[in-house]
């Protein structure tokens, strides 16, 4: 039977809901948009009259597509070139979901997304489903098929991993903006010790180009191998020039709630440089220059009133 006017407003009243849910759990947008495509046809294929909770309904078929959708994405990881990070969304982006309690916002966070890389995909269910969206054990062990009992063992492994033993720091918009203008003004000083400064002791700073862009395979650790590196990677020359096609323009940001440098060229986003800031000092930069992660972010740029650049790169 096709999908009722009332039965498809239903579904797309849930759909923010369900992009952020995919979203935290895939790392990807373009990834988060066809689970949520296929929940919706999953919907239209439904003898909806017969479900009783739609948004029950809807959360179980999508969080087991994105539970299928990481144990094939584990393996496509093993292959892929470089350091894989999560796709970082803007600030202000609505797929970046609730951020109403401090608990919803870390659950977003750069620093967060990365680490659930270490989850196993039930375990990665389970904390976003708890923590980000605070959905009672019972309901979670409905969507994942378990028991209450184990839904609550579950979490508790889980947010132990996540935990790294740093208490990563609560920052508005215009804090965020200090941080990052002060770190930039360090980073184009040419002076590494200003730079050391700012950094934890064991920093470290991780790129990932996809294999499309140039970005070391290997992290950089500790403060001050940290702070050489981005002191070659902000001095100027004409030879970064023609590797990028001009001269882009720095900006000052947020993704994913966490301090950011953004980086645009004629208008499209060619990196984005997370900071994750501790009561320390700035414990790691984590750098997104694969161009198929940015697209989205190229998209939401472009639709912002950002104003104007810090400076010019290069």
């Amino acid at each position: 039977m096709p999908l009722t006017a009332k039965d498809v407003d239903r579904f797309e009243a849930s759909r923010p809901r369900l992009e952020a849910i995919a979203y935290r759990l895939l790392g990807s947008s373009a990834e988060a948009e066809d689970a949520v495509q296929e929940t919706f046809l999953r919907w239209q294929a439904a003898d909806v009259e017969r479900v009783e909770v739609p948004e029950a309904w809807l959360t179980k078929v999508l969080t087991n597509l994105c539970l299928n959708q990481l144990t094939s994405a584990r393996a496509r990881r093993e292959t892929y070139v470089g350091q894989w990070l999560p796709e970082p969304l803007l600030g202000g982006d609505p797929m970046l979901g609730p951020a109403d309690t401090a608990e919803q916002r870390e659950s977003v966070s750069y620093a967060v997304l990365t680490l659930m890389e270490r989850l196993s995909p039930s375990e990665r269910a389970v904390y976003m489903l708890r923590e980000a969206f605070d959905y009672p054990h019972r309901e979670i062990a409905e969507i994942l098929d378990i028991s209450e009992a184990a839904s609550q063992q579950i979490f508790h492994r889980a947010k132990k991993h996540v935990a790294d033993g740093r208490a990563r720091a609560a920052i508005d918009e215009a804090a965020a903006r200090r941080i990052v203008e002060e770190f930039l003004a360090a980073a184009t000083s040419g002076r590494t010790e200003q730079l050391v400064r700012l950094l934890t002791e064991d920093a470290t700073s991780i790129g990932d180009g996809g294999g499309k862009v140039p970005a070391r395979a290997k992290a950089f650790e500790g403060a001050v191998a940290v702070a050489k590196f981005l002191r070659g990677l902000f001095r100027p020359g004409e030879a970064k020039r023609a590797l990028v096609g001009g001269t882009p323009e720095v900006q000052a940001w947020t993704a994913n709630g966490e301090p950011a440098v953004v980086v645009v060229l004629n208008g499209r986003v060619i990196g984005i440089m997370c900071l994750e800031v501790t009561a320390e000092g700035i414990a790691a930069l984590r750098n997104q220059v694969n161009p198929d992660k940015l697209e989205r972010a190229t998209a939401h740029w472009a639709a912002m009133d950002h104003g104007e650049p810090l400076f010019h790169a290069f």
